[in-house]
């Protein structure tokens, strides 16, 4: 076995103090000095467990070593060849809970950056296109056999980029006026450069497959009718995009957002903007963010970069029970983002006109453990206390669109609304329908949804070459 190396390079990123006040990506990047050094601490372990880790099974110690051999268009050709999306995973993948988390040095606490290799190498390709060309994979032989995505979201390109590989013929039906979904709307400007996501839209394009915009399925087409115009599968990969909310009482005051309308607001129609792109959002002087996960850590950093002078984050368990990655709460700890844990809003309180001007919260206790193994929160009697904001954003996680569901007849779904499938294969108990990514687990993350992509593609494949 090669020296172990535990000096794990750091990721350079934008000063605190300036990114507060730009969306300009806070993550700067690797150098290839850097790159090429954190490369060569891979050990090259016999027994690969990166690979088990990476929900789309990257051939993670191959793209590295043809990384540090100065090979760049075979480790494109690599981390492409399982990862249609590479620029997108390396920075929005919690790679410290998957790949790194199983890597053979995150036992001795320095793990290979595996992510920021990733997003090096993704990086590389688009400045140097004309030398991944020749690397591009073979036009396959077509199969005759068509299938139909909903949704262009990370479950969907990747189903999408596994077919036509495959040699099939897909049409993405997206219900907005861009692709990448979620990618689009909700990560915002300074995780994931919109530029980067539209890359690669156009990459899975590029592999044949037809995007077709502004197309809601179950209003213009249903299933039932895409099976009967033609296709011969349909995989559905809507994702989550509909907020859930607290029911307490103030909740339907003005200045109130889910972080759905928040942050499509400020990503995709860009108020950040405003007026050069004629989206006004009111982002208000003092914010609270109701919720500890990604989501919420997105929200409440852009409420700061929009202006606000106060931002609180109210969650109501304690900080180690986030499920936020460690990254992004240090990211917003670091920007100047209040944390106020143990802490649930019980009403929201408003002025004559209608608009929150204060929400009453109760700090919270933490008592004997829940059906998921924490401890449950237990208000404190009597510890009511007043926080004036002016803004709110719940950021509490999202359910499936029912449109889908109520729109395809002999469709099974859950009483969450999730639609129920095999978690191997994807397959639905509706005749020709996989589905895959949060329409089915709820809100997860962005590699879990490629994972799932992938597996649905390889069994619609299946079924395809045998009928």
């Amino acid at each position: 076995m090669a020296k172990l190396d535990l000096n794990r390079v750091s990721m350079p990123r934008q000063d605190p103090k300036e990114r507060a006040k730009n969306f300009s990506e806070v993550a700067l990047g690797y150098d290839e000095e850097q790159a090429k050094y954190e490369a060569n601490r891979c050990i090259q372990c016999p027994k690969r467990p990166c690979i088990s880790g990476c929900p789309v099974t990257v051939d993670i110690p191959e793209f590295i070593k043809a990384l540090r051999e100065d090979d760049m268009p075979e480790a494109v050709r690599i981390l492409k060849g399982k990862n249609a999306l590479p620029g997108i995973c390396g920075r929005v993948c919690p790679q410290e809970s998957q790949c790194e988390e199983v890597c053979t040095l995150a036992k001795r606490g320095a793990p290979i950056a595996i992510g920021r290799l990733e997003r090096y190498v993704a990086d590389w390709e688009r400045k140097n296109q004309p030398a991944t060309e020749a690397q591009a994979p073979d036009t396959p032989k077509p199969t005759g056999k068509r299938v139909a995505i909903v949704g262009s979201g990370p479950a969907g390109l990747t189903a999408a980029a596994d077919l036509a590989k495959m040699g099939h013929s897909v049409t993405i039906f997206e219900a907005l006026h861009v692709g990448g979904g979620v990618l689009m709307y909700g990560i915002p400007e300074f995780r994931l450069p919109k530029e980067i996501v539209q890359a690669e839209v156009k990459y899975v394009e590029s592999l044949g497959v037809e995007l077709v915009l502004d197309a809601v399925i179950g209003k213009i087409d249903t299933v039932d009718e895409l099976l009967s115009s033609g296709y011969d599968a349909v995989f559905l990969g809507t994702g989550a995009g509909l907020p859930m909310f607290m029911n307490i009482p103030g909740e339907n005051l003005c200045g109130i957002y889910s972080a759905n309308e928040f942050l499509t607001r400020t990503n995709l129609m860009k108020a950040y903007l405003f007026p050069i792109y004629d989206t006004p959002i009111s982002a208000g002087k003092k914010v609270a963010v109701i919720g500890g996960g990604n989501v919420a850590m997105d929200s409440a950093r852009c409420a700061l970069r929009l202006g606000a002078e106060e931002v609180y984050i109210i969650y109501r368990r304690s900080e180690v029970e986030m499920p936020a990655r460690r990254e992004e709460v240090e990211n917003a700890m670091e920007e100047g983002i209040i944390f106020k844990f143990l802490t649930n809003p019980v009403e929201f309180i408003g002025n004559e006109q209608g608009w929150v001007t204060s929400m009453k919260c109760i700090e919270m206790e933490l008592g004997e453990p829940d059906d998921s193994g924490r401890r449950r929160p237990i208000p404190k009697e009597g510890s009511e206390y007043i926080i004036d904001v002016d803004t709110v954003v719940v950021a509490l996680g999202t359910t499936p669109n029912p449109l889908i569901a109520s729109t395809t007849d002999g469709l099974d779904t859950t009483r969450r609304g999730t639609v129920v499938a095999d978690e191997e294969t994807g397959k639905t108990n509706k005749d020709r329908v996989w589905a895959g990514g949060d329409i089915v687990t709820g809100a997860a993350t962005v590699i879990s949804a490629m994972g799932a992509g992938k597996r649905a593609a390889a069994d619609i494949d299946k079924f395809l070459r045998s009928n």
